[in-house]
């Protein structure tokens, strides 16, 4: 059974930093590119980043692009998404979701994705 489960939101203030773990389990981890998305209430779900198998090649929405690094570490089954220079346009529930294939194919379909976690909330106080 596949678990993907987030972890490491909460409040920050603007400018600050965050750090979001998601643990995944059930399958076979290196085999698939790794996502994170975000929602707001009332607004349509955004993808973030991504990262493809290997870790090696990684994609950014523009929105925070320059600020946001994703990681990942095959050995742990753990994907990371490291936030600094937090605004308060970045509140929102964020979402570790499993890819369809090794490389972020259709990286921003958020409908491709197979697996989701419940979210953790980050909350960005001005």
């Amino acid at each position: 059974q596949v678990q993907v489960e987030e972890s490491g939101g909460g409040l920050v203030q603007e400018g600050g930093s965050l750090k979001l773990s998601c643990l995944a389990s059930g399958f076979t981890f290196d085999d698939y590119s790794m996502a994170w998305f975000r929602q707001a209430p009332g607004r349509e779900r955004e993808g973030v980043s991504c990262v493809t198998w290997s870790g090696i090649n990684k994609y950014y929405a523009d929105s925070v692009k320059d600020r946001f690094t994703i990681l990942r570490d095959n050995g742990k089954r753990t994907v990371y998404l490291q936030m600094n220079s937090l605004t308060p346009e970045d509140k929102e529930t964020y979402y570790c979701a499993v890819g369809s294939d090794l490389y972020c194919t259709e990286v921003w379909k958020d409908k491709i994705y197979q697996h989701w976690g419940q979210g953790t909330k980050v909350t960005v106080s001005a």
